[in-house]
């Protein structure tokens, strides 16, 4: 092996002696600094520090210590110049053909309760990213590592060659500035999202300044919502434990864009619910929701919702599905099927479906109960792109609580009926607007969605139950605003409904409040409203 140099500069001490030991064996020369040239030199290799190096010493409480032409000069000189060469030789620079570092750690500072803008400045690396470029841009002479993650493949090439080779660096080097880029971006999302008071403090925005979104691409997709589109698909820099990019296809065909969006859909809604559930989506709304025993049962009445629109549809489950529900599951086309685990006979079932797209979503280090609900599976907050822009907001993450509901009218719902009234408006939240939804023994009976006005959707609801053959009779209703005239509170009465939860809120509440005492029925009002465009 030609002789090689490495620098090792490092926050995150993770694997770096172990490394650094198999470096050694391999022959090549160390460089550190600062706590990580102590660790090497305690654990008894040979390390020059950065300083002797240098020729001058660390100083600023170690803001300047890697800033110098003999470290930029040795990782930025091209190998294959001249005159690059020349200087060099002329300035008495040694080339640097491994840079392993990682950055001081500032997400992991400011995500900390209480972390001062104080704190967060000195976790603001200079030295390191300046290093993490050089290296990066010389990529084809330098391989730079910012990931202890990438130590074991760079060792066996070394080991087996004696070099790293050229699609080796570049990848690194890509990873390299994905780094800086990220790190870059933490700081301008934090700093900016700050304001002075006045007094010395700082007054936090959850809406910087400028927004920097972090995505990685998991995969490209064969077109988007149409053929002629194209698409692809991202997660998060950091993605929360039980969402659906943290899933994993145990079969089927590749998923498309609109099988993503749908599946998004049926999973955040099923998420939301305590006791087995399925939820079946088509075209981004529930058509079926149900609570059962267990995955059986729950399928068996979601699907009785509205039986037409699940072929072809997405199903949810948020408990494990066996192999009854699996049979039954089974009978129908599926487009994308999700739950968080499966039993080995379930599988088997849809082995006989090899295109039949298969998903399971982790939830280790998910907690659900009914305070949390899975929070941690839930985005913070909804974008939308608009002509050159976004809309930034939290996301619809509000749950009502019983205690929270207001009888409206003179008739107050049966604790039964009540039961039904929270199943239909935690429903009602997944439906674009305007939704109408009727329910009945923890399940849909008719959904109405999206349609301009809400007395339509009243009507398609109702229209949708009869189809299926179900009765509203004694049913509840869920409206995901407020009903801006007693005409959309008719139909739904006309079609059997002897409760409803709505958001309240309208200049005519009175009107309405007075038509449902007039037609017998209770009212609830939540106060808090659901649209979802």
């Amino acid at each position: 092996m030609t002789s090689l140099t490495a620098l090792l500069s490092v926050s995150d001490k993770t694997g770096v002696l172990e490394f650094a030991r198999e470096l050694h064996g391999l022959g090549v020369k160390l460089l550190s600094t600062g706590g990580t040239a102590k660790l090497l030199a305690d654990a008894g290799l040979p390390v020059t520090e950065v300083a002797e190096h240098t020729g001058f010493p660390e100083m600023l409480d170690g803001r300047v210590k890697t800033l110098h032409p003999k470290i930029h000069g040795g990782l930025l000189a091209r190998r294959d110049v001249p005159a690059h060469m020349a200087a060099l030789k002329e300035h008495a620079i040694a080339t640097i053909d491994l840079l392993v570092v990682n950055l001081y750690p500032f997400e992991a500072t400011v995500a900390k309760p209480g972390c001062t803008l104080e704190d967060a400045i000195e976790n603001i690396d200079i030295g390191g990213p300046a290093m993490v470029r050089s290296a990066a841009k010389n990529w084809k002479d330098v391989a730079v590592l910012t990931d202890a993650s990438q130590y074991a493949s760079v060792l066996a090439e070394l080991k087996q060659s004696g070099a790293v080779a050229e699609p080796t660096k570049f990848t690194l080097a890509v990873a390299a500035f994905n780094r800086i880029s990220n790190y870059d971006a933490a700081i301008s999302d934090h700093l900016s999202s700050l304001q002075t008071d006045g007094h010395g403090g700082q007054i936090r925005s959850e809406y910087p300044a400028q927004s920097n979104g972090r995505f990685v691409k998991l995969q490209d997709l064969r077109y988007g919502e149409n053929p002629h589109q194209s698409a692809a698909f991202y997660r998060d820099l950091h993605p929360a434990p039980g969402s659906l990019v943290t899933a994993k296809q145990l079969q089927g065909k590749e998923l498309s864009y609109n099988n993503i969006a749908d599946a998004d859909a049926a999973w955040e809604c099923v998420k939301s619910f305590d006791t087995p559930a399925c939820v079946i989506v088509k075209h981004a709304n529930p058509c079926g929701v149900a609570l059962g025993a267990g995955a059986a049962e729950a399928y068996s009445k979601a699907f009785k919702t509205d039986p037409t629109s699940a072929f072809g549809g997405i199903i949810a489950f948020n408990c494990e599905l066996d192999a009854t529900g699996a049979a039954l599951v089974a009978k129908q086309f599926v487009e994308v099927l999700i739950a968080p685990s499966f039993t080995p006979e379930a599988l088997l079932v849809f082995a006989a479906k090899p295109n039949t797209r298969v998903l399971q979503i982790p939830l280790a280090g998910v907690t659900r109960n009914a305070q949390t609900a899975w929070e941690q599976g839930r985005n913070a907050q909804d974008v939308k792109r608009v002509g050159s822009g976004l809309l930034i907001q939290s996301a619809d993450n509000r749950e009502v609580m019983r205690s929270e509901l207001v009888v409206a009218t003179k008739t107050a719902p049966t604790d039964a009926q009540m039961n039904d009234l929270l199943f239909a408006w935690k429903v009602a939240k997944y439906v674009k607007s305007n939704a109408i939804v009727f329910c009945g023994g923890g399940m849909t009976l008719g959904v109405g969605a999206g349609q301009m006005s809400r007395i339509d959707s009243a009507r398609i609801a109702s229209i949708k139950a009869e189809n299926a053959g179900l009765t509203l009779a004694g049913s509840a209703v869920a409206s995901d605003a407020f009903f801006p005239f007693r005409d959309g509170l008719d139909v739904v009465c006309d079609a059997g409904a002897i409760c409803v939860i709505q958001p309240g809120g309208s200049v005519r509440d009175d009107e309405v409040i007075a038509a449902a005492n007039e037609r017998g029925i209770a009212m609830v009002l939540t106060g808090v409203r659901h649209f979802r465009h």
